[in-house]
């Protein structure tokens, strides 16, 4: 049994789209149970209408909700011990869950699971990693938004936590990680990004294999299985794609509709247009993982519908079973035992 806790006041719509897609998450996975934190008197007349759910799950009353628009030093301060999104990840840290998962505030989700969990050993910073559609399939890439300005160890431990995602959701045996820089030759890019290739040149990690250095189009291509950047330019990067796939379907329905012919072209083929916009968009493969805490949390767009959040907690699901945090672990113990001297008779 994996038990999910969820911030069902997170995201845009709240309990009226989160209660629904983790019934639906429920269909799929009946293995899962949920530990609910919520506002009673908004959720409960919702989770009344799913009776298979409410029966998989234990429903917490809270003092309040974290606003999408609050800062997340504002967040902490109020949220902290009784806020829905902030008891949601306690039930991590107590171990009477196995993930969290919020479509809550990004910063006040990150600020709250960092001050609740804390980084793992030997990790600095954490990151958000993202599940990018590609030509072959799905990629991960990270960092999108957690750590601003990354140095060459800190990009070296977000490869290991992301090659440690992909084995876990992709079960690749060894995935290819890529730097992601301005140019694939080795003379360029910012400083801590060629050293942060030199380190992982040299680590010769048997559970990761380096590419090299990637451009910001090997993404959408697949080049590799884990894109490893700061969080400056990943979340650029990340809302880029999903403006772009937006502008693509903009275009598409205004070409559509300029002519009675082209009207019912569309008509015949919305299907195959919204196909291409949905594998175009990576906020439509919904559910951002936080790496490098002591626990799996798991954020969901704040725009998702139910699909997109059983698809959130589809992730979340997948990452505890397949033990996510103890890969990580392990990658890190193995790069951080070569890195440190030999001691006593061994170092004469």
């Amino acid at each position: 049994m994996i038990r999910i806790s969820i911030d069902l006041m997170g995201g845009d719509f709240g309990p009226q789209v989160v209660i629904p897609g983790a019934a639906k998450a429920l269909e799929r996975h009946p293995d899962i149970s949920f530990v609910m934190y919520g506002l009673k008197e908004q959720c409960e007349p919702i989770l009344d209408r799913f009776p298979k759910l409410k029966e998989k799950s234990v429903f917490h009353d809270c003092e309040l909700a974290v606003r999408m628009d609050e800062k997340p030093s504002q967040a902490l301060r109020r949220g902290r011990y009784v806020s829905t999104m902030w008891r949601s990840i306690e039930a991590v840290k107590t171990k009477d869950a196995d993930v969290a998962i919020s479509a809550g505030n990004t910063g006040a989700l990150m600020a709250m699971a960092k001050f609740c969990l804390r980084t793992m050993a030997n990790i600095e910073r954490p990151a958000i990693a993202a599940i990018w559609p590609t030509m072959k399939g799905e990629s991960i890439v990270l960092d999108v938004g957690a750590t601003i300005g990354a140095d060459s160890q800190q990009l070296m431990d977000f490869a290991l936590m992301g090659g440690a995602m992909a084995r876990a959701l992709f079960e690749i045996e060894r995935p290819t990680i890529g730097l992601l820089n301005v140019g694939v030759e080795e003379i360029k890019g910012q400083e801590e990004v060629k050293e942060a290739g030199r380190l992982l040149r040299e680590a010769n990690i048997d559970s990761v294999e380096y590419f090299g250095f990637v451009e910001g189009n090997d993404i959408g291509k697949g080049t590799v299985d884990v894109v490893v950047t700061e969080g400056f330019t990943g979340n650029i990067a990340l809302k880029t794609a999903e403006g772009t796939a937006r502008q693509i379907g903009d275009y598409l329905r205004a070409a559509m509709s300029r002519t009675l012919l082209a009207k019912i072209g569309y008509i015949l083929a919305k299907g195959a247009f919204d196909m291409l916009r949905e594998k175009m968009d990576p906020s439509r493969v919904n559910g951002g993982v936080f790496l490098g805490l002591n626990g799996i949390v798991i954020k969901s767009h704040g725009g998702a519908n139910a699909e997109g959040i059983s698809a959130a907690i589809e992730v979340g699901y997948d990452m505890a079973k397949n033990g996510l945090n103890q890969k990580i672990e392990n990658d890190l113990q193995k790069y951080h035992a070569k890195r440190l001297p030999p001691i006593g008779p061994e170092a004469a």
